[in-house]
């Protein structure tokens, strides 16, 4: 099963330009992805779609009209029955790997991509959820729908050309990847792992899963604590690189 999407959009020309150029853009080519990208504006009324408007109450900054978001939106819901409509946007929860594979599973989803001081909350009634990107503030929701579509589109099979690394990236297991390196051996003094060429796959593993390890509890913590770790992993821990 492939991966229907489509984002609605104030720049629909920041979407399509990345899924041209992208990862995303060899799914679309060769339909393993059908990507829908929808302008906010041909939504809006008047001769000139306008598609903000200042807030009630007064305050700066410009907000996102109820009349656009919500005709958009159920458009988008005719041409795709039962996916799930969401919105980028600061007040949600943070976008994850597990949420990239609950979405890649679905099959479907319409993003719709915020802007300016926020949208009118009586658009609300037309969004299933809110997503964020991160603790940090946009210029728009363009940005963020993008993380989530290539996040989503890679788990789609057939779009990368290797499947398995999937499996040992960074969050998949809630631990971060461990180093990688390549050739040449030795870089201005710097030198590749003599366990890494050793072609011990099983110390390779070993060494892998260490510092993997290690990395998660030095770097993120908070996933690290969220580990549930058997008995193996707490073993190999207490060891030295130079124990593996």
């Amino acid at each position: 099963m492939g991966l229907l999407a489509r984002v609605l959009t104030l720049f629909p020309a920041m979407i399509r330009g990345y899924a041209v150029e992208s990862i995303l853009g060899k799914a679309v080519e060769k339909g393993l992805v059908t990507l829908d990208v929808s302008d906010l504006r041909d939504f809006a009324p008047g001769k000139h779609r306008n598609a903000d408007d200042t807030p009630y109450g007064g305050g700066a900054g410009m907000v996102m009209k109820v009349e656009p978001l919500v005709g958009a939106v159920e458009a988008a819901k005719q041409a795709l029955p039962g996916a799930p409509v969401i919105l980028l946007s600061p007040r949600g929860p943070a976008f994850t790997q597990g949420k990239a594979r609950a979405l890649a599973a679905h099959g479907s989803m319409i993003l719709v991509c915020g802007r300016y001081e926020g949208v009118d909350e009586r658009a609300m009634s037309v969004i299933d959820e809110e997503l964020s990107v991160g603790d940090f503030i946009l210029t728009g929701g363009e940005l963020g729908a993008l993380c989530v579509l290539d996040a989503v589109a890679r788990l789609v099979p057939g779009v990368l050309g290797n499947a398995e690394s999937l499996a040992t990236e960074s969050f998949e297991a809630g631990l971060l990847e461990h180093p990688q390196y390549t050739r040449p051996p030795v870089f201005r003094g710097l030198a590749v792992p003599e366990v890494l060429q050793s072609g011990d796959h099983a110390r390779i593993a070993r060494w892998r899963r260490w510092h993997a390890l290690r990395l998660t509890r030095e770097r993120r913590p908070d996933l690290f604590e969220k580990l549930e770790l058997a008995r193996a992993d707490l073993k190999l821990l207490e060891k030295t690189e130079d124990e593996l």
